[in-house]
């Protein structure tokens, strides 16, 4: 039976209705972003995962949210724009969502239940929290808006070698 996790509706950035479940066989990279953040130049890093990580089995999915700070304050097509034009983005992009609240995201609502924050803290603090997931989900790891992407590469790695995603 699959993961609950990987049947969460998601929509991208283009529109397109999707679920994980399209990546179940891969690690999962998951991150809340924002265009207008101090830890936006994070893109170019996971843009770097990507390249070098998916060809082996590693999906980067980029979250747009415009919770904190009013830092994503475009649309969807701006969004995209702006990510492929200062960073280079290929990795797939969502449409805007919460992350926090109410009317947060299903996938984020099950991610941080699943990995709570510093001191069991349930709430994202920051734009580009990372959660890493494998083992078709049952694996999720959480990562905060300071840890540069390439630290997650052993994590990732690790994953990887064991055939886990």
């Amino acid at each position: 039976m699959r993961d609950p996790l990987l049947e969460i509706p998601c929509v991208t950035i283009d529109g397109q209705e999707k679920t994980l479940a399209e990546f179940d066989a891969k690690v999962l990279l998951v991150v809340n972003t924002a265009s207008e953040c101090g830890f936006t130049p994070q893109y170019k890093g996971l843009e770097a995962l990507w390249q070098r990580y998916g060809p082996q089995g590693l999906v980067v999915l980029g979250f747009p949210c415009d919770q904190f700070g009013h830092q994503e304050p475009g649309d969807e097509a701006q969004i995209a724009a702006f990510c492929e034009r200062n960073f280079g983005v290929s990795f797939p992009l969502f449409a805007k969502v919460q992350v926090n609240g109410g009317d947060a995201h299903p996938l984020f609502v099950l991610l941080k239940k699943r990995a709570p924050g510093l001191l069991g803290s349930k709430a994202i603090k920051w734009n580009f929290t990372k959660f890493l997931i494998a083992d078709g989900g049952r694996s999720v790891e959480r990562f905060s808006s300071r840890t540069e992407p390439q630290k997650l590469a052993a994590h990732i790695e690790a994953h990887l070698n064991r055939g886990t995603a």
